[in-house]
């Protein structure tokens, strides 16, 4: 059975600027066990869903289910079935660690003997235990997440929600937090992870919906996605800004017409067709015309390849404009 599905959801908001549609007929299946990362920029949608999931707003159109309950006319059975981890740590500041766990657990009306044996658990499982008895205020952002994502797995859910959950954070609390969400799925959780980030969809997702202005706009695994904008390209690094021009010529004339130029970066990037050899003949046509390089080398299309192609800018931006990032991050 499918953990989630929905069917054309439209959503939208009233702002200044006029009407936001947040979300545009957006479907999207999550099989059972799965980690499903949607990705997209700021305001494309992704919150929005959530919430809508979540049960923590309704869709304006079209319908969706979460571990087989609607998530309109069986919104407590969805509540049941879930953890929801957000943006922002949903966490008391005024309680230590060990009291917003157990005030999670009783929530999920665990007794208070359970609750507190829980509390335990997770405490250590996040690695916690020696800041337990601290009042949260005191805790680090990476801490203050870990915490967030421990009380969204107290009442040990079928279905974990994520919606950016590393936003914020430096390296080290980042890959942290991958290796507890890595752990839960291997204890058969089944995931929906939200991010603009693109490594953290390659590293984590075992498949990837791309959302865009409120709709899907491609999906599949990792390499799937890459494999749609064709294969491996070489990149070389010309040092003589001067020799740009000279370059892309051999280049073009090796590889094709389908070069890029970045001016700045004094890149090149040609598809490889041919691979090793065709990256050999480019090396010797280089160096016959004297021209020297910083940097070469074949690679395959990134995650930031396939955004880039499929909606013409960046993950990191917002790709739908103030109004609708305040829309998907600022909905009540």
């Amino acid at each position: 059975m499918d953990a989630v599905v929905a069917e054309g959801l439209v959503k939208t908001y009233t702002t200044r600027a006029g009407t936001v549609r947040a979300l545009d007929g957006l479907d999207l299946v999550v099989p059972e066990g799965a980690v499903l990362g949607l990705l997209g920029p700021n305001g494309a949608g992704k919150t929005t869903t959530v919430r809508i999931l979540a049960t923590l707003l309704r869709p304006d159109g079209g319908r969706a289910t979460v571990a087989g309950h609607d998530v309109v006319a069986e919104a407590q059975a969805v509540r049941a079935s879930i953890g929801l981890s957000g943006q922002y740590a949903a966490v008391d500041e005024n309680l230590t660690g060990e009291e917003n766990l157990v005030l999670f657990g009783r929530l999920y009306r665990l007794s208070k003997a359970d609750a507190h044996a829980r509390a335990r658990e997770l405490l250590e499982q996040f690695a916690l235990t020696a800041a337990a008895r601290r009042v949260v205020k005191t805790y680090s952002g990476g801490m203050r997440r870990r915490l967030d994502l421990a009380c969204a797995l107290t009442g040990r859910p079928r279905l974990l929600f994520l919606d950016e959950p590393t936003t914020g954070l430096d390296p080290r609390s980042r890959n942290a937090l991958w290796d507890v969400i890595r752990d839960r799925v291997r204890q058969g959780a089944t995931v929906l992870l939200t991010t603009q980030y693109l490594e953290e969809a390659d590293a984590l997702a075992t498949s990837i919906a791309v959302v865009d202005h409120g709709t899907i706009i491609a999906r599949g695994t990792a390499d799937e996605l890459k494999a749609q904008i064709g294969g491996e390209r070489i990149e070389v690094v010309v040092h003589d800004p001067a020799a740009l021009p000279r370059a892309r010529e051999i280049l073009a004339r090796d590889a094709g017409d389908d070069c890029r130029v970045d001016d700045r970066a004094r890149r090149i990037v040609v598809p490889a067709h041919g691979g090793v050899l065709r990256l050999m003949q480019i090396l010797r046509d280089l160096e016959a015309a004297a021209i020297a390089l910083d940097d070469v080398g074949l690679r395959r299309p990134t995650l930031d390849d396939v955004f880039l192609t499929l909606t013409g800018h960046a993950a990191e931006d917002g790709g739908n404009g103030a109004g609708a990032g305040n829309a998907d991050g600022g909905a009540p």
